[in-house]
């Protein structure tokens, strides 16, 4: 298959091929190789390729879902797939072999996807970058040198680089919408509960992580969905959702909208001018579409929320790096951490159980000021990140701040995102503008808990009228003569 041609379609139209007897699952996965291998090397986004990749595709060793020989990236991070490496861009967990099947990885494999390696992520997923000192660091594709966001940097590098068209992505703090937006894709952060964590863990991120993927089309978001939002044996509670697929969702007659719009910070950090424009111009489009849009925005204390995730976030994590440790035969320390890492090792330390439990219910106040404000609204329109892509270093585990200067200044760009995280409602980063400098800037949709549809049928509107498909970064499999 011409490497063109492969990255020129999105999964469900490799797939559509693969059905039709076009081309093999075995040439498409080929193609994947080739593509990471002549563009990867610029981008950094793939930190290992899987030597049965190929084999699994020609032996058809696939689901029978609808992404069937689509080839897959899998995140560095999280005990989701049995046999493969999950080492969380960590010394500390260097060679790490996951047991078990999680059900996300189980929903995965029966979605038809083939998986052809494993993505690169900050240390333990803790960063506004996919920079590291055990993978080294993964580049947005638009500006060589610039940060990714993350910690899903190196799924969605590669996926807006061309190299595969979906891979996965987790989100506990904006983790999938932040590299969306840096990197041109699309980042659904579904409901809470609505991909299940199990069987082996409760609810990730104490109910704020959910796993989905990056994706470049809002019909591949959707057909993934189905694929992932299914309640699994023993998950706590069932999320609603339509009666029909989400994939039939985008063929229904769109309703009429109430969407509100700001671009307004939440905190002491400011909104780049251009991605404020970029607010402002998408919310008139919305009028002109027939919704009722008007300037409005909850009323969020960013620094509150800043605290008391601090709290929750990393209650415990002390006793998963040494469980870690025990388990690899190493120790927690300077030589298998990173700066940032180790001091939230230590600050963890000192974190009552108590402090974790207020913490968790004084949240509820922010929960409910969003509640609240979604009564009066559909969806609200803001940035995604409050700036576009930074360059490399700016973010990191291994800057030397102490941890709620570190939160402080992760949340300057993604102050937009967390809210979310917190209440459990989902939103969605849509790739539909660019800054003067080149970069790519993401705005976000976010809905009432378990209205996913809303956030595609808008973003289907958007894709139509704002379409981004044609734009290509300058690290791309087109270009991959002039890699560099």
């Amino acid at each position: 298959m011409d490497l063109d041609d492969y990255a020129a379609q999105d999964g469900l139209g490799l797939a559509r091929l693969i059905a039709d007897g076009e081309v093999s699952a075995e040439e498409v996965t080929r193609a994947a190789m080739a593509a990471i291998a002549a563009v990867d090397p610029a981008l950094g986004a793939v930190v290992e390729t899987y030597d049965d990749a190929v084999g699994n595709a020609a032996a058809g060793r696939l689901g029978e879902g609808p992404f069937r020989g689509v080839p897959f990236l899998i995140k560095d991070v999280g005990q989701h797939f049995a046999g493969r490496r999950s080492e969380s861009a960590s010394r500390l967990a260097r060679g790490l072999v996951v047991e078990k099947d999680s059900n996300f990885a189980t929903l995965v494999r029966a979605s038809g996807v083939n998986l052809v390696g494993r993505s690169n992520t900050p240390e333990f997923s803790m960063a506004l970058c996919a920079e590291n000192l055990l993978h080294g660091n993964t580049t947005t594709p638009w500006k060589p040198g610039h940060s990714t966001s993350g910690s899903s940097g190196g799924a969605a590098a590669a996926v807006a680089a061309g190299l595969v068209p979906l891979a996965h992505g987790s989100d506990m703090g904006g983790s999938i919408r932040g590299p969306a937006a840096w990197c041109g894709t699309i980042g659904l952060y579904p409901s809470r509960g609505r991909v299940s964590s199990g069987p082996a863990l409760g609810e990730a991120g104490w109910g704020m992580t959910q796993a989905f993927v990056q994706s470049r089309t809002i019909r591949d978001t959707a057909a993934m969905l189905d694929c992932l939002g299914r309640p699994m044996p023993g998950d706590p509670f069932v999320v609603w959702r339509p009666e029909d697929s989400w994939s039939r969702q985008l063929q229904l007659p769109r309703p009429r909208l109430n969407i509100a719009f700001s671009d307004r910070p939440l905190m002491d950090a400011p909104v780049d001018p251009e991605v404020a424009a970029a607010v402002e111009a998408t919310a008139r489009l919305l009028a002109d579409m027939g919704h009722h849009v008007e300037e409005a925005a909850p009323g969020i204390d960013m620094a509150q929320m800043d605290r008391l995730c601090l709290d929750i976030w990393y209650r415990g994590f002390d006793v998963t790096l040494d469980a870690l440790a025990a388990r690899m035969g190493r120790s927690v320390g300077p030589d298998t951490v990173e700066k940032a890492t180790l001091k939230f090792y230590h600050f963890a330390r000192e974190r009552s159980a108590e402090a974790m439990l207020a913490a968790l219910a004084d949240l509820n106040v922010p929960r409910r000021v969003m509640g609240c404000f979604f009564a009066r609204h559909d969806l609200w329109l803001t940035p995604t990140a409050a700036q576009v892509s930074q360059p490399w270093g700016s973010f990191g585990m291994n800057l030397d701040l102490e941890p709620l200067d570190f939160l402080v200044h992760e949340q300057r760009p993604a102050q937009f995102m967390v809210p979310y995280n917190i209440t459990g409602q989902p939103a969605i980063s849509l790739p539909l503008a660019m800054h003067t400098n080149g970069l790519p800037i993401g705005l976000q949709l976010g809905a009432r808990h378990g209205e996913e549809h809303l956030l595609l049928q808008v973003g289907a509107a958007l894709e139509e009228a704002m379409p981004w498909q044609d734009r290509i970064p300058d690290i791309h499999v087109f270009h991959r003569t002039r890699r560099g």
